[in-house]
């Protein structure tokens, strides 16, 4: 039974293949040797040999700091992470008989939502007799969709679910 891997790159006894390409500290091209040798090799110079591509035949080791090189690799994954943006849902809640603006205020919110890169979920609540009319529903999402048309897509069309009608737009 094998001990657990680590995480991050294998470096040193971890190295399991016999024969590595081998890179020096100044970036130079070694050439393919024996890993055992490799790693005396890296021990003479004061640094790791670490495997940065292990997925090649034979796999490409370096001479590194591995404490250095794993806290570089972290610092790239926080500023990756940092810089990343998350596409939130936001939602619209209307009613099928709005009035011109109110209407005009959940628009303006929309399309603030839209800019900022987030998608919208436009809900149309019916209550009591208002299902019996769907169409003015179905009417005031199409009149959404015309409005925010060059801006956003629709990416799912109106559908009714229950006593709600739904559509997500997202941006362009």
């Amino acid at each position: 039974m094998q001990p657990p891997r680590k995480s991050g790159p294998r470096y040193d006894q971890l190295i399991e293949s016999e024969k590595v390409r081998v890179i020096d500290d100044q970036g130079e091209n070694i050439g393919v040797m024996y890993t055992r040798e490799a790693i005396e090799q890296a021990a003479e110079v004061g640094l790791n040999l670490v495997e940065v591509s292990p997925n090649a035949d034979p796999p490409v080791c370096k001479f590194l700091d591995v404490g250095k090189y794993r806290f570089e690799a972290q610092k790239k994954a926080n500023a990756a992470r940092k810089t990343q943006k998350t596409q939130d849902i936001k939602e619209i809640k209307m009613r099928p008989n709005i009035d011109t603006h109110d209407y005009d205020v959940k628009m303006r919110n929309m399309f603030k939502f839209i800019d900022n890169g987030d998608k919208v979920k436009v809900t149309l609540r019916f209550r009591g007799r208002e299902m019996a009319h769907q169409d003015l529903g179905m009417n005031l999402l199409r009149r959404v969709q015309e409005d925010t048309a060059e801006v956003a897509k629709v990416e799912a069309f109106p559908r009714l679910e229950g006593r709600q009608m739904l559509m997500v737009l997202s941006p362009k």
